[in-house]
């Protein structure tokens, strides 16, 4: 059975509803999810301790990141669980995984794509293979991607809901893809 971890911090709900959406697309095509959401009391002293968590995520076939976005960045929790990867990454227990990412902001730009870019340097690191959205609609598309990134899945709050419909089917597809790349 495919394996897809996905490893995300959120603070309000948002990010932890597009990390459901992922998870959705990639259980539609035949995935096993493991959906890992980042705690404060998983930080010690400002170190992310969870050992047992890099040892499972060195079985799955796939990792995908999440994190809104904080200051044009993914935020200090999610970095403090990839400054912990260091000993997953120097042994490449995630070489040749597949990799892709996801985030929501506050604001149409806010730098979100760079919370992906993050992800996605982090993951080429760590030797994985980034999988991105395989079909841009366009800026401001009314039925899919409609925030036109094609590196991940990339939100724009909705204070009335908290996530817009269109961001959420954009999340689903990035995991279906991510599942139906595993070989």
């Amino acid at each position: 059975m495919k394996k897809i971890a996905i490893v995300y911090f959120s603070q309000t709900g948002s990010t932890d509803a597009l990390a459901k959406a992922v998870a959705c697309g990639a259980e539609t095509q035949g995935a096993q999810v493991f959906a890992y959401r980042i705690l404060g009391s998983d930080i010690v002293e400002g170190r992310f301790k969870n050992d047992a968590l890099f040892e499972e995520l060195s079985e799955m076939d796939a990792i995908i990141f999440g994190s809104p976005t904080y200051m044009g960045g993914p935020t200090a929790q999610f970095k403090a669980f990839a400054d912990a990867s260091s000993e997953s990454w120097s042994k490449q227990r995630w070489k040749n995984k597949l990799a892709a990412g996801f985030t929501i902001g506050g604001s149409p730009c806010g730098e979100v794509q760079s919370t992906v870019e993050y992800f996605n340097v982090l993951a080429t690191q760590h030797s994985m293979l980034w999988v991105g959205i395989d079909a841009p609609e366009g800026a401001l598309s009314k039925d899919f991607n409609r925030l036109n990134a094609s590196i991940g899945a990339v939100a724009l709050a909705d204070t009335e809901s908290g996530l817009h419909p269109v961001d959420a089917k954009t999340a689903v597809r990035l995991g279906e893809r991510v599942a139906e790349l595993i070989r």
